[in-house]
């Protein structure tokens, strides 16, 4: 099967979206497919991505104003060129807004089936960052989603939300997680030491720092006695966030080996993100054997077993979320019986079992569009 993945993001970025296209190529080739990558150019400077396992095409981008790590895919003949050579016989559009929107218009011109997958609560995202816009969002939502033949969802909750907006066609697809880079053995002691001299017990954060991501929240965490709090990650409100949560270490952009290594290290990953479509990171921590405080909205309702793997919080609450760490912070055995419930529970979630159920998903809506061609 030729499969073109567009898509809005892709590494060297470092977020959700970029590596669900990353493991997804990598799945294609794995199972004697031929995928072709589309996405915008990094910006100039940015070393080149050399893990990519298929061809990447770059379309001219610039920054997004306001966040200048987001770079937003310009205009370009570009794409329909990439889909016209590669002759694909299904287009995977990934959290298509404006490339993964043109990516489909052209799609559509070739007759050539798409499936979209749903990854970014950009309403939410445009009532954090504009203060309004949620229903123009939905409208540019529903209106790019319903040209596809499939709408791929990242939990019960994103799956709700878009069937409620009157997306049509939607199913469930998750994610998987590296079970063998991100496992309990990689706990580092040296590295324990090094963040927490005295001891104290290591709650982490991992993730863009951004307004959306409300990290602030963790300033009550901070406050703890005999507790240090590690923040990994950068974004546009790095500069606040140091500000705001005085004594937090603050590491910055980690990736692969070195990533699997901090989560391993600590003793309660905390997530603060009420507009998680899914949260990868919580299954990463679930997979290095740590528990999870997340908020009990969005993906982490569908990884976090509340009580048994984790401890799931009202949204945007600061006191839910120091109670919580709090009564895992004074509890080692139950912090411990929640870390292994918890790589029990995403053992199963590989990123080859949920990328042959996308293989699936390609299938039916070739299926369909043969059918619809019979009759």
């Amino acid at each position: 099967m030729r499969v073109v993945i567009v898509t809005e993001s892709f590494p060297p970025d470092v977020n959700g979206v970029a590596h669900c296209a990353l493991q997804t190529a990598r799945h294609l080739v794995d199972r004697g497919h031929h995928p072709l990558v589309v996405a915008p150019a990094p910006a100039p400077g940015t070393a080149p991505d050399t893990d990519a396992p298929c061809p990447v095409v770059r379309i001219p981008s610039l920054p997004l104003p306001g966040y200048p790590q987001v770079r937003v895919a310009l205009p370009s003949r570009r794409l329909a060129a990439a889909l016209v050579t590669h002759r694909p016989d299904v287009a995977h559009l990934a959290s298509p807004f404006v490339l993964g929107a043109r990516g489909m218009a052209v799609a559509a011109r070739l007759g050539l089936p798409a499936v979209a997958v749903y990854q970014t609560d950009l309403a939410g995202y445009a009532r954090t960052y504009m203060g309004a816009g949620e229903a123009a969002a939905w409208r540019r939502i529903r209106s790019v989603h319903a040209a596809a033949d499939r709408t791929l969802a990242p939990s019960s909750a994103a799956l709700g939300d878009l069937e409620t907006h009157g997306v049509p066609r939607v199913r469930l697809w998750p994610r998987g997680v590296d079970t063998v880079r991100f496992r309990p053995d990689r706990r580092d002691e040296e590295l324990r030491r090094e963040l927490a001299p005295n001891g104290e017990l290591i709650v982490g954060y991992v993730g863009r720092l951004a307004p959306e991501k409300h990290v602030e929240l963790l300033a009550g965490v901070c406050a703890l006695d005999g507790v240090r709090l590690v923040v990994v990650g950068d974004g546009p409100s790095h500069a606040h966030l140091t500000e705001a949560l005085p004594g937090a270490v603050f590491l910055g952009r980690r990736t692969g080996d070195d990533l699997a290594r901090i989560f391993a290290s600590l003793d309660v990953f905390a997530h603060t993100g009420p507009f998680e479509t899914f949260c990868q990171t919580v299954q990463e921590a679930m997979a290095s054997g740590v528990p999870v405080v997340a908020p009990a909205v969005g993906g982490p309702l569908d990884l976090v077993d509340h009580g048994r793997t984790g401890l799931l919080v009202p949204p945007r609450d600061a006191e839910a979320v120091q109670g919580a760490v709090r009564s895992l912070a004074e509890d080692p055995a139950r912090r411990n019986a929640f870390g292994a419930a918890a790589r029990t529970l995403v053992e199963g979630r590989t990123w080859a079992a949920v990328g042959d159920r996308l293989i699936g998903h390609y299938e039916d809506v070739l299926a369909g569009r043969r059918t619809a061609v019979a009759a």
